[in-house]
């Protein structure tokens, strides 16, 4: 039986959806659409899709309020990202304004504190590995690096000569507050510079949008 052009329609739209929504793509309804029809397909396709998240995201925050992710390199925010101007092949950080600030700060660090080789610097680590409750955590949500962490291990300070401790403070302030040297924190970890402010904290935004250009 030949179906009515409605329902043929309405057919296609519906498988449309469907492998939009499964592959991720952008879907714009026209404005025709009847209410609730394709939502509901959206819906589901959507909710096959949550097992490949739940793979990544943990629900808990670290120190500075975002979301710790159990992988890196997958479907999550935090992938390996380069440093333009270092020799470094990349570093696992959160991709967007994150990436954009801690790249400026490994930069600036290579060119005002010292030099750096490929492999001194560290992102993400798995949230298992980690204490939330510490600044450290902050690498499982890919918003903190440890710069040569073998060299200046947590706990102990002293680790830079004082023209080098000026260059960082002068990085620090350079970016308005919202990045921290874990050398600053009650629990000293020279190796550490993290985000310092919360996901929705305007200052990250603009301050990203200023030092991108290196």
């Amino acid at each position: 039986m030949r179906r009515g052009g409605a329902e043929v329609t309405t057919l296609r739209r519906r498988t449309f959806l469907i492998a939009a929504a499964v592959t991720g793509a952008t879907v714009v309804l026209p404005p025709t659409t009847p209410a609730g029809a394709e939502t509901n397909l959206w819906d589901g396709a959507l909710k096959r899709r949550e097992p490949n998240q739940n793979g990544v995201l943990t629900g808990a925050p670290s120190h500075n309020g975002w979301e710790m992710e159990a992988v890196a390199d997958g479907r999550g925010n935090i992938h390996t990202r380069p440093v333009p101007g270092t020799p470094l092949s990349g570093v696992q950080l959160r991709v967007g304004v994150v990436d954009a600030v801690l790249a400026y700060v490994i930069h600036r660090f290579h060119c005002d504190v010292d030099e750096l080789r490929d492999g001194d610097v560290v992102g993400w680590r798995p949230p298992a590995t980690v204490t939330p409750a510490l600044a450290e955590s902050n690498r499982a949500s890919g918003t903190a690096v440890k710069i040569r962490p073998g060299h200046y291990p947590a706990g102990s300070r002293g680790g830079f000569y004082p023209p080098q401790v000026v260059a960082i403070r002068a990085i620090i302030a350079d970016l308005g507050g919202v990045v921290r040297w874990g050398g600053d924190d009650k629990r000293v970890d020279e190796a550490l510079f993290s985000i310092d402010v919360g996901p929705d904290d305007r200052a990250l935004p603009r301050t990203a949008l200023r030092v991108r250009p290196l």
